[in-house]
């Protein structure tokens, strides 16, 4: 009898190990998913050249075009609404919100350190770039694990040449 006992003592044991297992790993992957999709966001934004700076021989990122374009992007690779909302069938199940977003132009000198103490971040831009900061906030499978959030970073710089 006490065999048996142990038995599902260990089944159960043995069941919350691999709830937990399941559930870090699909926390690390739902990160890179958000990792991913900042950065693909930044890359878009930074790409939103300004064409009367252009034509004038500077290389200048159009912020309105680059905010538009960064969010299209955030939105469509986490599937999103336009309030950061998850759309049904998204893998997500809070909002993500969007708590740094920074256009560094040509208006600094370069290389150009941009730093965020409230969220503890800190990048070397050698030419104009993009920076963005979200939070994130992982929808367990299981609830072993404790709520996660993340606040996913990410910077871009204008590629020319």
């Amino acid at each position: 009898m006490y065999k048996l006992l142990l038995l599902l003592l260990m089944m159960g044991i043995w069941l919350w190990g691999g709830a937990l297992q399941i559930d870090e790993e699909m926390a690390v992957q739902a990160l890179f998913q958000g990792k991913h999709a900042v950065n693909r966001a930044v890359h878009a934004a930074a790409q939103q050249l300004d064409e009367a700076a252009l034509a004038a021989g500077r290389f200048r990122i159009d912020e309105k075009r680059a905010a538009e374009e960064a969010l299209r992007y955030l939105q469509a690779n986490l599937r999103l609404d336009t309030n950061g909302q998850p759309l049904p069938g998204s893998y997500w199940r809070d909002r993500v919100d969007v708590l740094a977003f920074e256009i560094v132009n040509a208006d600094r000198t370069f290389p150009y350190t941009y730093r965020n103490e409230q969220y503890g971040y800190e990048v070397t831009l050698q030419r104009p770039g993009v920076v963005m900061i979200i939070r994130l906030q992982y929808p367990r499978i299981f609830s072993v694990l404790e709520p996660i959030e993340w606040e996913v970073k990410g910077a871009a710089e204008l590629v020319y040449g």
